[in-house]
């Protein structure tokens, strides 16, 4: 009898688990919303391992830094958006060896070295830890724990956080090539501004924003001097690095609600949200200042200077839509192209 049970108990566990795999294998199919599926995906593990606290952690490719993506705890107090210190701490230590870490005890269990937050997070009993991978690449983290009163995660809840952890990591890897094949299809490959095809649809909901709130539009165009002799005299290799310098230095002196765009060859836009034309003129004689000074280098070493005509335009001053707008910019940058060039000129 006693022995029926045990097989009941585990079969009932078997089949929930097979639903929870059931569900994220549609979330997963149904939508390239990373939130949206990571929040299923815990919503499930919580149904199977009912802990009393966890968290998911994603790590930054560059830096290393693993910062909360979504969390529960039992002081409902949330952990959402925190970073963890490189080198303490649970996560940070099952991150740098890459390699799931269960404490069924935390009384009965000698200290790890290098990891410093028993006593702090959550007043834990029992802990379980693994990494979320993606080709040998560690993505994140999923950390479980449960108080001393609770029940203790056993080499069952193991294995199956870590399946979950594998179906955690496709979402992410999904979401994220998602995003990289959005933005090459609005940026610029070679400058890594947006392209000209995505202007249009950013001045769209600019315009559009500036109507429904009131507040002025600027536009810069940009059109660099005499950038044929580059091509000519340094070759189209150095040509090609040279509009990529330019993007960066555009890029690199503008606000963070502006957005910056390759209009075509060696010309250039920007669009400034709630700017005058003082502004605006303020931003464009910056850099061209900028410009005249920055020194660039041919594959020789030797370095050389460029200039650039600005133009400058206003919404809704100097136009009354988008067409016009960029109209107003272009002649006003074509009548220093045509007179001094290296200069500003406003609509």
């Amino acid at each position: 009898m006693t022995r029926n049970l045990a097989l009941l108990s585990t079969l009932e566990r078997r089949n929930r688990e097979l639903e929870v795999l059931i569900e994220i294998g549609k979330a997963l199919t149904s939508t390239l919303d990373l939130e949206g599926v990571l929040n299923l995906i815990m919503d499930q593990l919580n149904r199977l391992l009912n802990a009393q606290a966890w968290s998911l952690l994603l790590r930054d490719a560059e830096s290393g830094v693993l910062t909360c993506a979504m969390a529960v705890a039992p002081s409902g107090k949330s952990r959402k958006g925190r970073q963890s210190v490189c080198g303490k701490g649970v996560a940070s230590w099952v991150a740098e060896h890459d390699q799931p870490l269960l404490i069924p005890d935390l009384g009965q269990e000698p200290p790890i070295a290098g990891i410093d937050d028993w006593g702090t997070v959550y007043s834990a009993g029992s802990v379980l830890c693994v990494p979320v991978k993606s080709r040998d690449r560690v993505l994140g983290i999923i950390e479980l724990s449960n108080g001393p009163q609770k029940k203790a995660f056993t080499k069952s809840d193991l294995q199956i956080l870590l399946t979950i952890a594998d179906y955690a990591a496709i979402a992410i890897e999904n979401a994220r090539n998602f995003e990289r094949i959005s933005e090459l299809a609005i940026t610029d490959e070679l400058t890594g501004l947006y392209n000209s095809r995505h202007l249009h649809t950013l001045l769209d909901e600019e315009i559009a924003r500036m109507e429904r709130f009131g507040g002025k539009l600027s536009l810069i165009f940009i059109d660099l001097d005499f950038f044929k002799r580059v091509n000519d005299t340094r070759g189209h290799l150095i040509g090609s690095r040279t509009l990529a310098e330019i993007g960066q230095l555009i890029r690199g002196n503008i606000r963070k609600v502006c957005k910056a765009a390759r209009y075509g060859g060696d010309e250039f836009v920007i669009i400034l949200p709630s700017t005058g034309k003082s502004g605006a003129m303020a931003l464009a004689t910056r850099l061209r200042e900028l410009f005249r000074e920055y020194e660039f280098r041919d594959e020789c070493g030797s370095t050389f200077n460029l200039t650039a005509s600005f133009g400058l335009a206003v919404y809704p001053d100097d136009a009354g839509s988008k067409d016009e707008l960029i109209r107003m910019a272009d002649q006003a940058m074509y009548r220093v192209k045509e007179s001094t060039r290296d200069s500003v000129q406003s609509a």
